[in-house]
């Protein structure tokens, strides 16, 4: 039974993309979208009966499907775990999804190409579920390069933009380079172990019996993959290029599901990261400069989409930092309140860019809260949530991650700290420039400004609540999540008691959220400043805007020398290449030709030739000897 049900949560999704693939053209939009909707609905529905199982018995579904691989020692076999940390993600994946296929049928209807993209949609599901419920890393790994491959599909929706076929292949490309990190971690692992199973890889290392520097590079070749999925530096510039993608696409990729791929990762694989503390403090550094940097670069972004974007960058930042610090569950916990709050965010975006009938220029915008109200207060909530602001959810995640820093490291706790109070300013500037003063938008689009209609509004709203009161999963008191986890995560984390010591920090960490937002304040609602036009930003903060000139710096040093060199392969030694295997042609040609002449049909030559050829056998034999 327990097989069955767990086929069809991962089978489900897969259906409506056969469906929509095969059946899309020959039915309406609204049926496409429906069963695209119904079919993920049906897997959040299967979820939550595992969930409810789970609770009560507090046992995991491991359910072996059939032998996979057997190539001597190396046995794999294609299985399914339903435990405490895949159906947590499972719920987040499959709520959000749900959602946000609710919300695409009202954003996408006018598109001709809409059941393409709901069956892209379930496709990218499917392959998200197959990552989170795999019951080792190959079963991992076909997911992983699934998300990959649907990623490039839907960034790439609009194919007749040059503009937008060129950020999928950037996204493509990108994940690439991680995932072979990731794929040779894989084999390190196999060759060690024998296997690739989660629970016989933690057996094997409870012996003691393991080689920890080939654990240690094989660490580092996994975080190399999870540096890509979940956009870290230096692989982190795909994604804010994504942004060309539909606005559900946004969503579903940077709140819940692929860029959560690297976090769910190293949390599933903790046991191994533990044992390479070298490697942990990498992925902490790693985690806080990116939280730094994406945050820098956010405060002067005017694309409301691509602060969006930014600012997943520099969450995920954090939950790198919390993850390399030994945090498993904190990350985890900052994960489901950031799936919340950012889905609301993007979605929200979306609201805007559809009543302004795509204008993503938030220079552009102005005065929106009057007339979208819902999306207005829903973004507000989320927000708030995400500035860190009391009590928000937001809050309770982002505090346990800089109180965890405060305990292993004062530095990264500074730098964590100012990447916060850096998001609270560009996201109230976000709120600012978008929903209050005066528009600033053409007069068409000003006649034409509309709230959306529900089926947007709807998603809007549960996902504000969730942004609101979801951290009341790991209230300090009742560490609900802590508690849930530990059959995963045992001993991993301590849960802070609160004393005078954690006040203090927590007061902090709200004081320079405060200082973000009045920042924001009194420069883009009080002062009613708003960005220069692209041509008159001067200095650093050109810089700035231009992300630091990343994308320019990996032009020069591995794109033009790559372009350079597959150029004068093409023009120089492919040539000559084929003009020396043409001249072999050429000779044997010849040799043919001049062969050609001895073929007479004259008996006495061919007797002459034989005989020749005996005596030269005989003299070679001779002198051999």
């Amino acid at each position: 039974m327990d097989t069955n049900l767990a086929l069809l949560l991962l089978l489900s999704p897969f259906v409506g993309f056969l469906f929509n693939i095969f059946f899309g053209n020959k039915i309406s939009k609204g049926i496409a979208g429906v069963v695209g909707t119904l079919t993920v609905v049906f897997s959040f529905l299967l979820t939550l009966c595992f969930f409810s199982h789970l609770l009560q018995t507090g046992k995991a579904i491991e359910i072996s499907l059939f032998d996979w691989i057997s190539i001597g020692n190396l046995k794999i076999d294609f299985g399914i775990v339903l435990d405490q940390l895949s159906i947590l993600w499972l719920l987040f994946v499959t709520g959000i999804g749900s959602l946000i296929h609710i919300y695409s049928i009202s954003y996408m209807h006018d598109d001709e190409n809409m059941p393409k993209f709901f069956a892209y949609l379930n496709l990218f599901v499917f392959f998200m579920i197959t990552l989170v419920i795999g019951n080792n890393l190959l079963v991992m790994f076909i997911g992983w390069e699934g998300v990959g491959l649907c990623s490039y599909l839907l960034i790439g929706f609009w194919y007749k933009n040059q503009a937008y076929n060129d950020a999928a292949k950037k996204a493509f490309i990108m994940n690439r380079i991680g995932d072979l990190g990731f794929l040779i971690g894989i084999f390190m692992l196999a060759s060690q172990f024998s296997t690739l199973n989660y629970s016989e890889i933690q057996t094997a290392i409870a012996t003691g019996q393991v080689n920890t520097t080939t654990l240690g590079i094989a660490a580092l070749c996994l975080f190399i993959g999870a540096t890509g999925k979940s956009a870290q530096l230096p692989l982190y510039t795909w994604l804010p290029d994504a942004m060309a993608g539909p606005t559900p696409v946004s969503a579903l990729i940077h709140a819940a599901t692929m860029v959560t791929a690297g976090i769910f990762m190293i949390t599933r694989m903790n046991f191994l990261f533990d044992l390479t503390p070298e490697i942990q403090n990498i992925i902490a550094i790693i985690g806080a400069i990116t939280a730094l940097v994406a945050a820098s670069i956010g405060i002067l972004q005017n694309d409301i989409k691509k602060v969006l974007a930014y600012s997943t960058v520099s969450q995920l930042g954090l939950m790198f930092l919390a993850l390399g610090m030994g945090a498993y569950t904190v990350a985890v916990f900052h994960v489901i309140t950031h799936a919340f709050f950012k889905a609301c965010l993007f979605l929200g975006s979306g609201s805007v860019i559809h009543a302004l009938h795509g204008e993503q220029d938030m220079r552009k915008m102005g005065g929106l809260r009057k007339v979208m109200p819902i999306t207005f207060w829903t973004m507000m909530i989320s927000t708030l949530a995400i500035a860190g602001i009391f009590p928000f959810a937001g809050f309770w995640s982002k505090d346990e991650i800089l109180l965890t820093a405060f305990e292993h490291n004062k530095v990264l706790w500074v730098v964590a700290s100012i990447a916060s109070i850096m998001t609270a300013f560009y996201m109230f500037r976000l709120m600012y420039l978008t929903f209050f003063r005066t528009f600033r938008g053409t007069e068409e689009q000003k006649h034409h400004l509309h709230e959306s209609p529900k089926l947007i509004t709807i998603p809007l709203v549960i996902l504000a609540v969730s942004a609101a009161i979801g951290g009341a999963i790991n209230l300090p008191g009742s560490f609900w999540l802590n508690h849930y986890l530990e059959p995963i995560l045992a001993t991993k984390h301590h849960a802070h008691v609160l004393g005078t010591h954690e006040f203090m920090l927590m007061g902090v960490a709200l004081a320079g959220a405060v200082v973000g937002i009045l920042w924001a304040y009194s420069k883009y609602l009080k002062q009613g400043f708003v960005p220069k036009e692209d041509e008159a930003i001067v200095g650093f903060n050109k810089v700035i805007y231009n992300k630091y000139y990343v994308d320019e710096i990996y032009t020069a040093l591995i794109v033009a020398p790559i372009n350079a060199i597959s150029n004068f392969s093409r023009k120089t030694i492919e040539p000559q290449l084929s003009k020396l295997v043409l001249s072999f042609g050429s000779a044997a040609n010849a040799l043919g030709t001049q062969g050609k002449k001895l073929q007479n049909g004259n008996i006495g030559l061919y007797l002459f030739m034989f005989v020749l050829g005996i005596c030269a056998l005989i003299i070679y034999l001779f002198i051999a000897q």
